[in-house]
């Protein structure tokens, strides 16, 4: 046995990902008895137990969080003792009720937070059926799946409606996590009989709260590893209870929110009882006071609202008025940014921040400002939130200067301005003085960059096997090293002695440019094809000059290293 810190975690993730490429390959191939046989293999290698452990007790962000029986923290020793211990035996110890505050509401979210050896063994679970169900979802399905975001949502849904205006249903579904019915989600997984009676234990495990034990009827308890993925299972098939009907309507998800687009308005209206009528078989209702039919370009408001993003299209051109034979308006463009909503709610919270510390110093302020201004920036970076920046940033200011003008009434308007703003990179910002020892500065929404997202493509999957694209698309993946998924990244996935694209199946090589081996630099190291790699090895050689290698030398020098290089 060797310590914890020793174990060789790049050959773990290498296993367990392939094993799960070999599932989801199996699955797409419809060989449903070898991919079983290939979840059971996962579910009982050590090396799945070591990675899960790891996953729940140093990767997870609620790590801290006690099940029932208070365990939070987990030493090197019980880390071992833990994944010594995963068994899936069929039962399970109940959940432990805690209550979140609800985004845009002053509602709360239950949460069932299970123990650390019930974490371990759902995110074993989870490892074996997430490749499985990746290769059955609809590509249109966006949330809670690996490799995708909310930004792609948006970006299928921009993709839909550029063409032509249409009209949307925003189907919202009512406690989705809370309904979902048990008896029709274990048949809707179509797992092993061993996965399918954990799983039924996990649901039925009930819920503690204030030292009273409730049972659970219905539901996937928010706060495990699997649930989300068990909420997928569940509404898998919603898109096609309208695409069967209507095969142009588009059916676009991101976990219990979704949108059905279509050109006629009836369709929608005889699509919403279907949806209705297909979410009761599972337990599920739509909420009728966020569900509602909408038109991109026209209407009062036209438009609508989703994920936090307001999407609409705007009439543009000499013609605004004027329409097609087809009835389509002559100019229009489509538009995403940030929802007026989102943005009051925005401004409230740092008003409450900035309220809440009149007393603060100006360092500490700036401090509980400045994450808050940044993650909310960077989630809108990739819509058209230029001028929301510039607003946000002024009503900021303005919060700001009354702050500082409390704290010295007698003070003039210079003074204070004096006092707390100075010059950053050529700006006026609300920074500390210079001479403080951590000197500050607050940051600025339009000093985030606009950089528009580029969508996942149809139906990929990070367990589709080309690692290629998805190094490339995310800068890491588990089949691939650090460097030569960074070096993708940086060619945008291309050769740089051909400047053709990458494939799946090519053969990549690491090269230096100057030949030096002894410098890994990423300035000095290139990705290419096998072959380009050999022919550049061929025509200058391992052992010339840096000078002789550059790409610009004229005809005399090649000719030059290609006779240094005959003769070592």
């Amino acid at each position: 046995m060797v310590a914890w810190q020793g174990i060789p975690w790049k050959k773990v993730h290498r296993h367990v990902f392939r094993l799960q490429k070999r599932i989801y390959r199996a699955t797409q191939r419809g060989e449903v008895r070898l991919a079983r046989k290939l979840q059971k293999l996962l579910v009982k290698s050590w090396y799945a137990r070591l990675l899960a452990v790891r996953r729940i007790s140093q990767d997870n962000r609620g790590k801290k969080t006690a099940g029932v029986d208070g365990v939070k923290l987990l030493t090197p020793a019980r880390r071992w003792r833990l994944a010594n211990a995963i068994r899936l035996d069929g039962q399970s110890t109940p959940l432990r009720r805690t209550w979140i505050p609800k985004s845009g509401s002053d509602e709360k979210r239950p949460l069932g937070i299970p123990t650390q050896h019930e974490r371990a063994r759902q995110t074993v679970v989870r490892q074996a059926l997430e490749p499985d169900w990746e290769a059955k979802l609809s590509p249109q399905t966006y949330g809670f799946r690996p490799g995708r975001s909310c930004w792609d949502a948006i970006g299928a849904i921009f993709n839909a409606i550029k063409a032509r205006p249409q009209f949307a249903l925003k189907a919202d579904i009512q406690k989705c996590f809370d309904r979902i019915d048990h008896g029709a989600l274990l048949v809707k997984t179509q797992a092993s009989p061993v996965i399918r009676r954990q799983l039924k234990a996990w649901l039925k495990a009930g819920i503690l709260e204030d030292n009273h034990l409730f049972p659970t009827t219905a539901g996937t308890p928010q706060g495990g590893s699997i649930s989300p993925l068990l909420a997928l299972i569940a509404l898998h098939g919603m898109e096609e209870a309208i695409t069967q009907v209507y095969p142009k309507a588009r059916v676009i998800m991101y976990a219990d929110d979704g949108v059905v687009l279509h050109e006629d308005r009836q369709v929608l209206e005889h699509g919403q009882p279907l949806l209705i009528t297909w979410l009761a078989d599972i337990g599920l209702t739509l909420n009728p006071a966020k569900s509602h039919i909408s038109h991109t370009l026209e209407g009062d408001p036209p438009g609508f609202d989703f994920l936090g993003f307001n999407i609409r299209q705007y009439r543009v051109g000499k013609y605004q008025s004027g329409k097609r034979s087809n009835g389509q308006p002559l100019g229009f463009k489509t538009l995403i940014k940030p929802a007026k909503a989102n943005m009051a709610a925005h401004l409230a919270e740092l008003g409450r921040v900035i309220g809440r510390g009149k007393a603060l110093p100006q360092g500490a302020l700036i401090h509980q400002l400045n994450p808050k201004i940044r993650g909310w920036a960077t989630y809108y970076r990739t819509s058209v939130s230029k001028a929301a920046f510039g607003r946000l940033d002024f009503l900021t200011w303005e919060k700001l200067r009354s702050w500082a003008r409390r704290r010295h009434p007698r003070k003039t308007g210079g003074w204070v301005k004096k006092r707390y703003w100075r010059r950053v990179d050529n700006r006026l910002a609300f920074a500390t003085a210079a001479t403080d020892s951590d000197t500050v500065h607050l940051l600025t929404h339009s000093a985030v960059p606009i950089t528009r997202h580029v969508k996942v493509r149809g139906n990929r999957s990070p367990y589709d096997g080309d690692w290629v694209y998805w190094s490339t698309r995310q800068g890491r993946h588990p089949d691939a090293s650090p460097r030569l998924a960074k070096l993708l990244k940086m060619q945008h996935g291309r050769c740089r002695l051909c400047g053709l694209v990458f494939q799946h199946d090519d053969r990549i090589e690491v090269d230096h440019i100057n030949g030096d081996r002894r410098n890994s630099r990423y300035t000095n190291l290139q990705a290419l094809h096998g072959h380009c790699h050999d022919a550049k090895t061929r025509e200058y050689g391992d052992y010339l000059p840096t000078g002789m290698r550059d790409k610009h030398q004229d005809t005399e020098e090649r000719r030059e290293a290609k006779v240094s290089c005959s003769v070592l």
